[in-house]
């Protein structure tokens, strides 16, 4: 049979994804690093868009072109380079450094696409902390609560859906 003619539409290799247990397992370790990738990115991508938001002005324009390096190059694949390069450096950490023989396990994948979503969610969390009202939060602490209230009462609430569409593109 010749795979490059095409012959019309079929949900017929679906139903034999589920009736074979080892693509079952991979389908699971694909949902469940997706899964981990997309909440620990969100997480570190809005404290490190705190981070960078508090910066002094030189320094954050610093932080914001390294964080849109990955967006501005659309015709080099930079998410290629970037998998070729963390899997070269975990190669070589894990062999020459650490002494394994395997150093591609699911724990380097999941610090891989962690490493890709990032710049999606602090560039989706950056314009809504630009957005925030700074007086909110000073209210909020004139009234009694500690900076870390101010921020869970005020501040992400303010941010929340920037986080959530970080997450989405995560």
């Amino acid at each position: 049979k010749d795979v490059t003619q095409f012959e019309g539409f079929t949900l017929r290799q679906y139903a034999r994804l589920f009736q074979d247990r080892t693509l079952l397992k991979l389908l699971g370790n694909s949902l469940l690093v997706s899964v981990l990738a997309s909440f620990i990115a969100t997480v570190f991508g809005t404290v490190a868009s705190l981070g960078i938001y508090n910066l002094n002005p030189r320094l954050r324009k610093a932080a914001m072109t390294l964080t849109n390096i990955p967006m501005m190059i659309p015709m080099s694949n930079p998410d290629i380079v970037t998998g070729v390069s963390l899997s070269l450096l975990f190669v070589f950490v894990g062999t020459r450094m650490l002494g394994q023989r395997n150093s591609l396990t699911f724990w380097t994948l999941l610090i891989a696409h962690i490493t890709f979503n990032l710049p999606y969610v602090i560039l989706n969390v950056m314009p809504k902390l630009k957005q925030t009202d700074s007086s909110l939060r000073d209210a909020a602490m004139d009234l009694g609560c500690t900076p870390l209230q101010a921020f869970f009462k005020v501040t992400l609430h303010e941010i929340a859906p920037g986080i959530v569409s970080g997450a989405i593109m995560a």
